[in-house]
Order: structure tokens, then C-alpha cells, then sequence
């Protein structure tokens, strides 16, 4: 074969390859797949595993039910092996391979002398709402102290320093309500699975930080826990855990197909249902109203549900196929920012504040940016 007609075949063949991938990425589901820790980094330590080796075990298993049982889906680990993988890098894998949602799998643990704690617990990005959220985040970002120039790359954040995590009171983005969604569904999965059901939570995580998608971090368990350490190291364990992330994921990825379709079909608008507010006023389009959310359901719930704990009157909106409760509004945001510090943050410390204008959620950012250019230009 001459020169010309190998040069032909090799263009031709790199020409399908690029093509290909490019159809991949355009005509199918991403999901990216990311073990916590590996290779120098064990992660948290159990009498008789690493939580590095039981998120790989998780994670592939997780993988193989995708890839088994969903044809329209790709899966993209960032590591397959006992491999060290930097957390920017974990996101830039992400965001190259232009993933519609990021599942990050992890091991809890806590000290000697609070070796009972057990269950699992799912985070999104967020400030977080008590010590005991900010002490995982804590853990889980520590891992960059082993990485090269550190500093460099994390912009001076010291993973150790509670000032450092102010950079996630504002980072509510416009995958939050999606990100919160999928980690319901997962909790809900869990609890079918029997597994102690620890809540959706936010924190401040690097390796959510930079992401482009909707993502979640997935707390599976407490090695400190010798009984939960042997369930997170067998078969079976883990086993559960990857069947539990795969039926959430199915749910999510079902609902975010519907919610396309939708859109395609119509003039995008967030449905949106604000009700049970005598003082309701969504509909003004002055400016961002700000509210207080409290929590999401499956289910309308009454006025009087314990659920509330006290609070009244309680609006709510339809969102992803769930409920979502909010408490207060104004359009002073330093109001619902005090009431939120004051008074919800002692019932509902997960709870954050969103935004709306025209009747459509908004992206909270946004909302704030707005909000202080109109009152600077008073």
C-alpha cells in the first residue's frame, strides 16, 4: 500500500473515530463516574478495608448497570484502577466529556469514640449548614494537600480553615434544584435498600465546585463503624449500594427526559405553583422575589404538618416531579437572609434561599447581583 492510500485510510479512519465520539457525547446521556480517592491517597481507614477500594467497588458496579441496562447512556469513569486522581482534574474530566450529571461515591467515617454512627447521606454543593457537614467537607478536600502547588491550583483554599468555605455561601447555580433532586431520589433508593437514611445535605466540596452539570457527592457509609465496615466490604454491601445509585439515577434521568421533552414541545418555563401564601407576589416583575426553602416531597402536604415544625404560612412549587416548600418572601434580600439566620436555619439548617421573577425561578446569583444593583442605584 503507497503513501497516498495509507494517509487516505488513516484520515478516513480518524474522521469515524471523531465522528463518533462527537455522536456519542450529541446523541447520548454522559454520566461521569467518579471513586473518591485512590492510588497515595487510602481516604478514611477501617480495621479492615480503605474506603479508597470500596468506592472503586461501587463505582464499577454502578457503571455496569449503566452500561448493561442503558443503551442511549455513556459512562465515563475518572479512574477505573488504584489510581490517584487530582479533584480539578476529577471536574475537568467532567466538563471535557460534556456530561449531563456527575455522581461522586465516597466513604464516611468519624472519630473512635463516635465509632456507632452508621448510614449514608448525599451532598450537593452548597455552604454548609452545620460543623458536622463542614467537618466531612473538610475531610473529603483535605485530599489536595498531597497534590503538587496546591495553592496554586485552589486559588490559596486551605481545606482546614472554616474562613475558606465562604466562597460557597453564593453558590446556589442553576444546577441546584437538579442536583438536590437526583440526591433525594438517591436517599429515597437507599432507604428501600434498608440503609439508615442520614438526609441530603449541602457542604463545600472542590470536586463539585468546578463541575458544569448537576452533581452529587454520595456518602455510602461509616468505616468507624465495624458493622457498617463489614457490610461496605462485602458482596452484597456493595452490591446494594451500586442498585440503590442505579435506580436513582434511572428515576433522574426519566424525569430530566420528560422535562426535555417538555421543553422542546413549548416555550421553556419552570413549572411552577406557588400556593397556601395569602401575601403571595411571584407575579411581580419589578424584581427577584427571594424565599426561604425548606423542604421538598413527593407529596402536597397540609398547612398543619408536623414536616414544618412550626412554621406558617408555607408556599410550594412543582419542580422535577417534587414538591418544594418555602417559607417567607420579599424582595429585600438582606431581609430573608436574616430571617433564614434568625429563625428557619434553627429548624431547617439545610435550609437555602432561591429566587423568582415572572412567576420563574431564577438563578439565585443572578438574583443577588440584581437585587444590589437596584438598591446602589437608589
Amino acid at each position: 500500500m503507497n503513501i497516498f492510500c495509507r494517509l487516505l485510510l488513516l484520515s478516513c479512519v480518524l474522521f469515524s473515530s471523531i465522528n463518533a465520539a462527537g455522536n456519542t457525547i450529541n446523541d447520548k446521556f454522559v454520566v461521569v463516574i467518579d471513586p473518591g480517592h485512590g492510588g497515595n491517597d487510602p481516604g478514611a481507614i477501617g480495621r479492615k478495608g480503605k474506603e479508597k477500594n470500596i468506592n472503586l467497588n461501587v463505582a464499577i458496579k454502578l457503571g455496569r448497570l449503566i452500561e448493561q441496562k442503558c443503551n442511549d447512556t455513556k459512562v465515563v469513569f475518572t479512574r477505573k484502577t488504584d489510581i490517584f486522581v487530582p479533584l480539578n482534574k476529577r471536574a475537568e474530566i467532567a466538563n471535557n466529556a460534556k456530561a449531563n450529571l456527575f455522581i461522586s461515591i465516597h466513604t464516611n467515617a468519624v472519630a473512635k469514640n463516635k465509632s456507632q454512627v452508621r448510614g449514608a447521606e448525599t451532598y450537593t454543593l452548597g455552604l454548609h449548614r452545620t460543623e458536622d457537614n463542614l467537618e466531612v467537607a473538610k475531610k473529603e478536600n483535605s485530599v489536595i494537600l498531597i497534590e503538587e502547588n496546591y495553592q496554586q491550583k485552589y486559588a490559596g483554599f486551605n481545606p482546614n480553615s472554616s474562613e475558606s468555605y465562604i466562597i460557597f455561601e453564593f453558590m446556589q447555580d442553576k444546577n441546584m434544584s437538579q442536583s438536590v433532586n437526583f440526591a433525594t431520589l438517591i436517599q429515597k433508593q437507599f432507604k428501600r435498600y434498608n440503609r439508615i437514611d442520614k438526609g441530603v445535605h449541602q457542604a463545600g466540596f472542590l470536586v463539585l465546585r468546578e463541575t458544569s452539570m448537576p452533581s452529587v457527592l454520595i456518602e455510602l457509609g461509616y468505616i468507624s463503624n465495624p458493622a457498617e465496615e463489614t457490610y461496605l466490604l462485602s458482596e452484597k454491601g456493595t452490591s446494594d449500594l451500586a442498585n440503590a445509585i442505579y435506580n436513582a439515577f434511572i428515576s433522574y434521568k426519566g424525569n430530566s427526559s420528560k422535562i426535555q421533552s417538555s421543553t422542546i414541545s413549548r416555550q421553556p418555563k419552570n413549572e411552577t405553583v406557588a400556593t397556601n401564601s395569602p401575601d403571595n407576589t411571584t407575579n411581580i416583575s419589578s424584581g427577584p422575589i427571594f424565599k426561604i426553602q425548606i423542604l421538598a416531597s413527593d407529596r402536597v402536604l397540609p398547612q398543619n404538618s408536623k414536616q414544618f415544625k412550626g412554621l406558617k404560612p408555607v408556599s410550594y412549587y412543582k419542580e422535577n416531579g417534587l414538591i418544594k416548600y418555602t417559607y417567607a418572601e420579599d424582595k429585600n434580600y438582606n431581609k430573608i437572609l436574616s430571617i433564614k439566620k434568625t429563625l428557619v436555619d434553627k429548624k431547617f439548617k439545610d435550609a437555602f434561599i432561591i429566587a423568582f421573577k415572572d412567576d420563574k425561578k431564577v438563578n439565585i446569583n443572578q438574583a443577588i447581583k440584581e437585587f444590589k444593583n437596584r438598591n446602589n442605584n437608589k
